[in-house]
């Protein structure tokens, strides 16, 4: 079985965090994903999160419906920043049959580098990133260090092109706290009624 591992803030989950996931399911063949809202994101230690339980709701909310889709409580770590490469050797030790798939935004994938531990990575997972049109060209081009370029050429490293979804975390919660709408298909409905209904972000 190949597994697709999924981390993130969610901080609101939104479709930006669900169509690329969807059509990288697709794409890979991947019958598992496994979405991991994380506690504490180590690389944006000075925001204040909506808390974790919260967010761990929302990502649930959002995969009600959605086939082969769950959420794990995994990084749910309270008191100290979850790490990628310790949810990694965990679910190696969960499915030690099955083939692990890390879905990175390439975006992350430009930072990988930064991440504890990031070379033994690829050993424990194929690393899948989700790439907008012409961001892995730029990328293999000379946007990304060399050290990266070079883990991008190998076998290890497999991009899935989407399509780009123009909704960004930090305009939605600048919304919420006003009072606003966010626009049309922005959300998933279930998850826009929770937020509402606890007034998260206000």
């Amino acid at each position: 079985m190949r597994i697709g591992l999924f981390g993130g803030s969610f901080d609101p989950f939104h479709n930006g965090h669900l169509r690329p996931v969807r059509e990288a399911q697709r794409a890979l063949r991947l019958e598992r994903v496994i979405y991991l809202p994380t506690a504490r994101p180590p690389h944006k230690p000075g925001r204040q999160a909506v808390p974790a339980w919260a967010r761990y709701v929302m990502v649930e909310l959002a995969l009600l419906r959605e086939p082969g889709m769950f959420v794990s409580p995994f990084e749910l770590t309270p008191g100290r920043p979850a790490y990628t490469i310790d949810s990694l050797e965990h679910f190696r030790r969960a499915f030690p049959d099955d083939q692990l798939v890390l879905l990175l935004g390439a975006d992350n994938f430009a930072q990988l580098d930064s991440w504890k531990r990031w070379r033994e990575l690829p050993e424990l997972a194929l690393l899948a990133v989700l790439a907008r049109p012409g961001e892995a060209e730029q990328g293999l081009a000379g946007g990304w260090p060399p050290e990266l370029r070079e883990l991008a050429a190998t076998d290890r490293v497999e991009f899935v092109a989407n399509r780009p979804v123009e909704t960004s975390s930090t305009e939605l919660r600048r919304l919420l706290a006003a009072g606003g709408e966010p626009p049309a298909g922005a959300m998933p409905r279930l998850v826009l009624e929770y937020v509402r209904k606890y007034s998260l972000y206000r």
